[in-house]
């Protein structure tokens, strides 16, 4: 499982290049934005350079609407600014048929300027709240626009999390069909340490968290701490491993 850190700017990133060594994944977002709020082209060159150069730099392209031409031009952008991982909240798009055209846009628009860019169609765990598609058509969304991955996340940070809106058994049926679609499978929405042996357990391929790695908890007024960061992996890596005994006891 990959760990995937989302700082909110240049600062954070520098305390993510302090933890190198313990997370997978840097990825720039704007949390006052919403849960995948987009960052400016000019911070995602920067948190670029700022990061290891084997560490690759996720961008969030934003909660977008249903607006093809405008989001593949934002995912190029963030392709551009130097994200090998694009990422797209299908916020405003209430049917699949919707966010395949809004993801086949941006798979065409970001490959076509870097063929090795990874894709990420997102979702959200309480789409039920905001009216947009469901969340176990994700993956099916993904493999018909030629996304790489699947992901949820929560719409709403109002101290829910993933497992309070789409159960365990869900999120491995979200995994499940991910993996039989060829995709990778990425989880996120408040997610804690403790949350990690299920998240093992169903297959998970990346976990992205803020707040768990902030001080206080708070994904908001908290910072990432890179002590954090190193305990969070230490806690991945102890689950994956007590797994991993089980599976072999079978």
């Amino acid at each position: 499982m990959l760990l995937l850190i989302s700082p909110d700017g240049v600062e954070e990133a520098l305390e993510c290049a302090k933890a190198a060594e313990h997370l997978d994944i840097v990825d720039v977002k704007k949390p006052d934005e919403g849960s995948l709020g987009a960052n400016y082209p000019w911070v995602i060159r920067e948190i670029r350079g700022a990061v290891p150069a084997d560490k690759p730099v996720s961008a969030t392209v934003g909660d977008v609407p249903y607006k093809p031409g405008t989001v593949a031009q934002a995912a190029l952008g963030a392709a551009v600014s130097g994200a090998t991982y694009i990422k797209v909240g299908l916020y405003g798009c209430t049917t699949p048929d919707q966010a395949i055209e809004v993801m086949s846009g941006v798979v065409r628009a970001v490959k076509d300027h870097r063929p090795d860019a990874f894709v990420v169609a997102s979702g959200y765990a309480d789409a039920h709240r905001i009216g947009c598609v469901s969340p176990l058509a994700l993956p099916d969304i993904a493999r018909r626009s030629g996304s790489d991955a699947a992901m949820l996340d929560t719409a709403i940070k109002d101290g829910t999390r993933l497992f309070d809106h789409v159960s365990p058994a869900a999120c491995a049926e979200f995994v499940r069909l991910a993996h039989e679609a060829g995709l990778l499978a990425a989880l996120a929405g408040s997610v804690k340490a403790e949350d990690l042996a299920t998240l093992t357990r169903i297959g998970t391929d990346i976990v992205g968290v803020r707040g768990a790695v902030c001080e206080g908890g708070d994904r908001n007024a908290g910072r990432i701490q890179p002590r954090l960061v190193a305990a969070f992996r230490a806690e991945m890596d102890r689950r994956a491993q007590e797994h991993a005994t089980t599976v072999a006891a079978l």
